[in-house]
C-alpha cells in the first residue's frame, strides 16, 4: 500500500509541522479576545480561588490570613462545585497573581489565552498519536486540521474550561498509553500517570483511562510474553503515581481521598438540576433524554464530510475484523484499533445505555471526538490507496477519489464558516438549515453573544447610565459578559429586572419562542448562518 506521505517529500515535514503549530498559536494569540464570558467562567474561577485559599490555610496558614480579601472568599465547605477538579484552575489563579492582574477584563482574556494554548498541546498530541498509528506524518497533520477545522471546537478551545481541556489531556493521555504499551519503561509509566491524572482532575470521566490501560497492558502482555516483567513494572509505578497525582491536583480530596473521590464521580450521575433543554423543537428535561440525544447532537454538528470519512473507515475496518477475527488482535496495529474503537463506542454506548445526564448538546462526550477523527483518517488512507493504485477496480478508485474530494471541500468550507461566523462558531450546524436549526435545537447555551449585545448598547445609548435585563433565569449571561467591557463602558451599565430596564437582552436559552410586542420594538439582533442567536429589544 502506497503511503500518503509519499505525495510530499519527508523533507517538508518539520518546516509543514513547525508552520502549521505556529500559525495556530499566532491565531490563538491574535483571536483570544474576541469571545465573549460563557456560562461557568466566573464559577469555574471562584473553585479555584476558593481551592487556592484551601491550600494556602494548610501550608502557610499564618501568611494566608494576613491577606485581607481572605476573608470574603468562601470556605471549601461551603462551595457547590467541589465536584470539579481545579488542576486547571489552580494555576491559572495562581498566574494572574503573578501578572498582577486585577480588572476582570484582563483576567479572563489571559484565561482565554492559556485554554486554548492547553487545547493546542492536546492538538500537537493527536497529531502524533495519528503519526504512530497510521506510519504517516501527513494523515497527522491533516488529523489535526481535522481538528481544528471542527468550528464548535475551534471556537470552545478559548473558554471551554473543562470539555476542552479534558479533550486534550484524554488525548495526550491516550498518546503515552501508546508509547507505554509499546516499549514500556518508567518515563513512560510517570508521563500517563501525569497524563491520567490531570484528565481525571477535570473531569472523573478520566476514570476511563485507568480501565483502558490495565486492560489493553493485559492484552499485551497476553499477545507479547517479552514485555510482561517489564510492562508489569511499569503499571506498578502507573497507578500510584496516578493516584498520588490526582489526590495533589484536587484539595477537596485531601482530607477523605477514596470518599470524595467517590463522592465526586457519583455527582455526575445525580444532577443537581431538573434543567430544560431544547431538543426536536421540545423543551424536554435532561433526566428524561432519548436514547439518540447524544448521537444527533454529534451528527448534526460534525461537518459532513469528517463523517463520511468516519462510516468508511468504520466499514473498512468492520470488514478487516470480518475477515481476520481474533487473528488480528496478534498485531500491535490491530489492538491499538481495538482500543480507538473503544474510546469512541464505549463511552457513547455507556451514556445510551445508562441514561446519563446531559445538557448543551454533547460536549460531555467531546472527548471522543479524536477517535472519531481517528477512524475517520483510516478511511482517508483506504480511499487514498485506492485512488493510487491503476491496477485497481474503477469503481473502487473513484469512490477513493470521491471520498478524497468530499473531505478536501468539508475542510475548505469548515475553515470558511469559522472565518465567516467568528467569534460564534459554537451555533455550528453542519447539515441543517438556519431556521430548522433554531427551531429543533439550543443555539447560544453558552451566552457568548451577550457582549456584543451590550457593546451595541453602550454603542448607541450615550447615557451614564444604561439598565439592561433580560430573563431571571438567564441574568448570568449579562452579569458575566459586562465583566468584559472596559471599566468605564462597565460602569455605565445597570443590570436589572426586565420590567424596569431600558433595554432586554435575550440568548434564547430558555425562551426558543419570539417574544411579544410588549417587549418593545427588536433594536438589533445577531445572525449565525441563518440561526438568530440574540435580539436586543427597547424597552417601552
Amino acid at each position: 500500500m502506497l503511503r500518503p506521505t509519499a505525495l510530499l517529500p519527508d523533507s517538508l515535514r518539520r518546516p509543514l509541522v513547525l508552520s502549521f503549530f505556529l500559525l495556530l498559536a499566532a491565531l490563538g494569540i491574535g483571536l483570544h479576545r474576541d469571545y465573549g464570558l460563557s456560562w461557568d467562567e466566573q464559577l469555574d474561577r471562584l473553585n479555584g480561588i476558593i481551592s487556592v485559599k484551601y491550600v494556602a490555610l494548610r501550608l502557610a496558614p499564618d501568611l494566608a490570613r494576613r491577606q485581607p480579601s481572605l476573608a470574603a472568599i468562601p470556605e471549601m465547605s461551603e462551595n457547590e462545585d467541589v465536584d470539579h477538579g481545579v488542576i486547571f484552575q489552580m494555576p491559572l489563579v495562581v498566574l494572574e497573581k503573578v501578572l498582577g492582574l486585577e480588572d476582570p477584563r484582563d483576567i479572563y482574556f489571559m484565561r482565554h489565552l492559556v485554554t486554548f494554548f492547553t487545547v493546542l498541546g492536546g492538538v500537537y498530541g493527536f497529531y502524533r498519536l495519528v503519526t504512530q498509528r497510521l506510519g504517516s506524518w501527513f494523515l497527522g497533520l491533516l488529523g489535526a486540521a481535522l481538528l481544528v477545522l471542527s468550528p464548535r471546537m475551534f471556537a470552545e478551545a478559548f473558554y471551554n474550561y473543562k470539555d476542552l481541556v479534558f479533550l486534550a489531556f484524554f488525548t495526550l493521555a491516550m498518546y503515552t498509553l501508546t508509547r507505554l504499551l509499546r516499549r514500556p519503561s518508567w518515563l513512560w509509566a510517570l508521563s500517563h500517570a501525569l497524563a491520567t491524572g490531570a484528565a481525571l482532575d477535570v473531569r472523573t470521566m478520566g476514570v476511563l483511562l485507568l480501565g483502558f490501560t490495565v486492560g489493553f497492558a493485559a492484552l499485551e502482555m497476553w499477545y507479547r510474553p517479552a514485555i510482561r516483567r517489564s510492562l508489569l513494572l511499569a503499571l506498578l509505578l502507573y497507578l500510584p503515581t496516578t493516584a498520588a497525582i490526582v489526590v495533589l491536583g484536587w484539595p477537596y480530596l485531601w482530607e477523605n481521598p477514596a470518599g470524595n473521590f467517590l463522592a465526586a464521580f457519583q455527582s455526575f450521575s445525580r444532577y443537581r438540576s431538573d434543567m430544560l433543554t431544547q431538543y426536536l423543537g421540545q423543551q424536554i428535561s435532561v433526566r428524561s433524554l432519548p436514547w439518540h440525544y447524544a448521537p444527533v447532537w454529534l451528527l448534526v454538528t460534525t461537518p459532513a464530510a469528517y463523517s463520511a470519512a468516519f462510516v468508511a473507515g468504520c466499514t473498512t475496518l468492520a470488514y478487516t475484523i470480518r475477515q481476520q477475527r481474533f487473528s488480528l488482535l496478534r498485531r500491535r496495529t490491530g489492538r491499538q484499533d481495538l482500543l480507538y474503537i473503544t474510546w469512541f463506542f464505549a463511552p457513547l454506548a455507556a451514556v445510551v445505555l445508562l441514561h446519563s445526564v446531559l445538557y448543551d448538546g454533547w460536549r460531555h462526550l467531546y472527548f471522543i471526538y479524536p477517535a472519531f477523527l481517528l477512524l475517520a483518517l483510516r478511511g482517508v488512507r483506504v480511499a487514498a490507496a485506492a485512488w493510487r493504485t491503476p491496477s485497481g477496480p474503477a469503481a473502487r478508485r473513484w469512490s477513493g477519489a470521491a471520498l478524497l474530494v468530499v473531505l478536501a471541500g468539508g475542510m475548505l468550507h469548515s475553515a470558511y464558516r469559522i472565518i465567516r461566523d467568528h467569534p460564534y462558531q459554537n451555533v455550528y450546524f453542519s447539515v441543517l438549515p438556519g431556521p430548522v436549526a433554531e427551531r429543533l435545537f439550543e443555539r447560544d447555551y453558552w451566552g457568548l453573544a451577550g457582549r456584543r449585545g451590550l457593546e451595541w448598547i453602550l454603542a448607541q445609548d450615550r447615557k451614564a447610565q444604561v439598565l439592561v435585563g433580560t430573563d431571571a433565569r438567564a441574568a448570568l449571561v449579562l452579569h458575566n459578559n459586562h465583566l468584559l467591557l472596559p471599566p468605564a463602558e462597565r460602569a455605565r451599565v445597570v443590570l436589572t429586572s426586565a420590567e424596569q430596564a431600558h433595554y432586554f437582552l435575550t440568548t434564547y436559552r430558555w425562551h426558543p419562542g419570539a417574544y411579544p410586542t410588549s417587549y418593545g420594538p427588536e433594536v438589533y439582533s445577531i445572525r449565525v448562518n441563518g440561526v438568530k442567536i440574540l435580539s436586543v429589544f427597547r424597552r417601552p
